[in-house]
Parts: C-alpha cells; structure tokens; sequence
C-alpha cells in the first residue's frame, strides 16, 4: 500500500511563513503528479500548487508569488513554502500525488491526513 504523510502545519502570524512537507512511501514505482489542496471551512478543496515529474509547476492565482512548490523525487517529497501568509490562507492542506505501484498499473490519486494552517490577523 501507500501512504502520504503530512507535516509542518500550524499557527502563524499574518505575514508570516509555514513550510509544509508530504512524505510517501510503500510501494512505489513511480510518482507522477504532487499537488497540494486545501479546504477552508465550509468551503470546497481547491488546488493550490501542483508539480509534475518533470517539475513543471501551476499555482492558484491567490498563491502565486507567495507559495512555491518543490519536490525530492530522491525521498518520494513534496513541499509548499509558504510566505506572506493571510488571513484567508487558513485552512487544512491537504497532499495529493498520483502514484504507480507497478509499472504495468495506471497511476491513481492518494491523498494524506491533511494539516490545519491557522493565520491570525
């Protein structure tokens, strides 16, 4: 099986910076796309930041500038540093990557525990 571990969440100041990471292990062949999502109370997940394999990156309009996406493809990694955090930014992160366990088996969508990012005003 796989799983995708999340760290790095928390409380911080308007202004401030979080790094958040997503770990996967298990049984992996290949990771395509990592993502990170996020789900704000009473609202629906949206994507934040994705990245491919081959580290092409798409942001969200309301983070571009202020978060960047990264991967360790060496550690099965992927992380958001985030910057300029606001208030609206609150929200629990979710990590989201499309994984092969096989190479003869199409790639599906895990996702982890998601971690709550709290900016006070």
């Amino acid at each position: 099986q796989v799983q995708l571990v999340e760290s790095g969440g928390g409380l911080v100041q308007a202004g401030g910076s979080l790094r958040l990471s997503c770990a996967a292990s298990g049984s992996i062949f290949r990771i395509n796309v990592m993502a990170w999502y996020r789900q704000a109370s009473g609202n629906k997940r949206e994507l934040v930041a994705d990245m491919s394999s081959g580290n092409m990156t798409n942001y969200a309009a309301s983070v571009k500038g202020r978060f960047t996406i990264s991967r360790d493809n060496a550690k099965n990694t992927v992380f958001l540093q985030m910057a300029s955090l606001k208030p609206e930014d609150t929200a629990v992160y979710y990590c989201n990557a499309n994984i092969q366990m096989y190479r003869w088996i199409q790639g599906r969508d895990y996702w982890g525990q998601g971690t709550q990012v709290t900016v006070s005003s």
